[in-house]
């Protein structure tokens, strides 16, 4: 049977939806010594998923850099915490390379946070929100994406955490590793459906069709 996919999923129904998240293992990068293995390890891989985080603002004018950049392969996210190493150069290598694709969504927005704290030139990246247009979505948000195409919620009550603590508690590590993770979830099954067909899409412009589970 094929999958049901909607332009525009009724964000009303999601809070219902069972909850997704990491269950790989997720390493924390503290070091210099530590970020140039990570990167090792990373540009071995065939695929990754890119996200960063900053610490929200409260008051007007305030403005935080990017604190934690996370980059996950199928099993294993590190969390590069950038306000201890900053932008070291294994990791603008990384950032750089050109062999591996690294998906992410609004990286522009990424992009822009990362270059106000180090130059770079990026390398191979793909946005996801360039993608779901192909197929008919419309939504660009990740819970938006992920719920739409997989039927499970990613929680976000841990974006306006501070993500400058001493040590990111266990929540917080799920939560940056989820939604790089998730970014990969999404390019493949996106690609599948491109590649097969394997689906029917519904319009739904006022956001009031219930999707199948």
């Amino acid at each position: 049977m094929k999958k049901t996919i909607y332009n525009k999923f009724n964000k009303q129904l999601i809070p219902a939806l069972p909850v997704v998240q990491f269950e790989g293992r997720v390493v924390v990068i503290l070091t210099k010594r530590d970020a140039a293995r990570a990167v090792d390890y990373l540009l071995r891989q065939s695929i990754l998923g890119v996200d960063t985080e900053t610490r929200p603002s409260f008051r007007r004018g305030d403005n935080h850099r990017v604190s934690l950049l996370q980059v996950s392969t199928h099993d294993t996210c590190f969390l590069f915490r950038l306000n201890h190493t900053g932008l070291t150069a294994d990791i603008v290598r990384l950032l750089e390379d050109t062999t591996v694709p690294k998906i992410g969504l609004s990286l522009g927005d990424d992009i822009l946070s990362l270059h106000r704290i180090g130059g770079f030139t990026p390398g191979f990246f793909i946005d996801l929100q360039n993608h779901v247009k192909e197929i008919g979505i419309e939504d660009l948000s990740l819970q938006k994406l992920y719920a739409n195409l997989f039927g499970l919620r990613i929680s976000k009550r841990q974006q306006l955490s501070n993500w400058e603590r001493d040590i990111l508690d266990e929540k917080q590590k799920s939560y940056a590793a989820t939604d790089a993770w998730a970014c990969i979830m999404l390019y493949e099954e996106l690609q599948r459906l491109k590649e097969t067909g394997d689906y029917i899409l519904v319009k739904n412009e006022e956001e009031g069709v219930k999707p199948e589970t």
